[in-house]
């Protein structure tokens, strides 16, 4: 079920701007027995977007009614069973108005909430851990728009469609100067002698509620954290790889495949790493 700023709705104008141009920004939660997980981070990372995108703030307090109308079925269903998960979207379009790409007019945003299954192999992901290809695609540099989930997703549709019919699990996407940014849907992280990496998302990539996380918590696991620009071969030095996004948590890195890129070793292109203990400890703490 699709609500429109509160109302079951299946349909939108043509006019709208999200549908024109992509004029708006999304995200989206992890759902446990009808219960928004970590709501106050994904309000902030809405806000933050739609503050570099000038939009106006949404009332909050009726944004969560139409949350809570949206989440009904769900926390009924959770009254008979023990641990139920699902996914929830909440989009916000511009909306309808202005001329080309001029957004004068436009005044009446329209928030868009729905519910939907939570994927069963994440859970495989989480136990066992998945592989990891190279994505020949690259990201180009955005340092506006770096960092928020805007609603033009069209690098990650790309790359998605590129290894949709391969083994891997995922790919490590670079930007065009061959810095390791992220994957296709989630943040990347990979320990090596008690430090934490991960990318240095200034320029692009998306900055994720679960990175959000997993960065002050591995402070009190006494990893040195570091975000900067790294290649490849600094990734697949690691002792330890993760990725974490608000719907899978904390899922284990055991296998990146780097085909015939020149970092490939010549006996074998695979790089396998263990699931560690640093890795399950953020599972533990982070994972719902």
């Amino acid at each position: 079920m699709f609500y429109v700023n509160g109302k079951p709705q299946t349909e939108i104008a043509i006019s709208d701007r999200s549908f024109q141009y992509g004029d708006g920004c999304f995200t989206t939660m992890l759902v446990v027995n009808g219960h928004i997980q970590h709501w106050a981070l994904h309000q902030q990372r809405l806000e933050q977007a739609l503050s570099v995108l000038q939009m106006p703030l949404p009332d909050w307090k009726q944004v969560q009614q139409w949350l809570a109308i949206a989440l009904e079925p769900i926390l009924q269903a959770s009254l008979a069973s023990s641990i139920i998960r699902s996914g929830l979207k909440l989009h916000i379009s511009r909306g309808c108005g202005g001329r080309g790409y001029s957004a004068i007019g436009a005044d009446t945003p329209l928030i868009t909430i729905h519910t939907f299954d939570y994927p069963q192999h994440y859970q495989a992901w989480q136990t066992n851990g998945i592989k990891l290809g190279i994505s020949d695609l690259s990201l180009g540099l955005n340092p506006m728009l770096a960092g928020i989930k805007h609603n033009n997703r069209l690098e990650q549709v790309l790359i998605k469609s590129k290894f949709a019919h391969t083994c891997y699990d995922d790919v490590v996407v670079c930007d065009i100067n061959q810095q390791v940014i992220e994957t296709s849907a989630s943040n990347l992280f990979w320990i090596k002698n008690n430090h934490l990496y991960t990318a240095d998302l200034s320029s692009c990539g998306v900055t994720g509620t679960m990175r959000q996380q997993v960065l002050p918590l591995a402070q009190s696991f006494n990893l040195n954290v570091n975000m900067a620009n790294y290649v490849l071969a600094d990734l697949l030095g690691a002792d330890e790889v993760f990725i974490s996004n608000a719907l899978h948590g904390i899922v284990p890195v055991v296998k990146i495949d780097t085909g015939n890129s020149h970092l490939a070793k010549k006996d074998n292109p695979q790089y396998c790493y263990p699931i560690g203990n640093q890795t399950r400890q953020f599972q533990e703490r982070l994972n719902s």
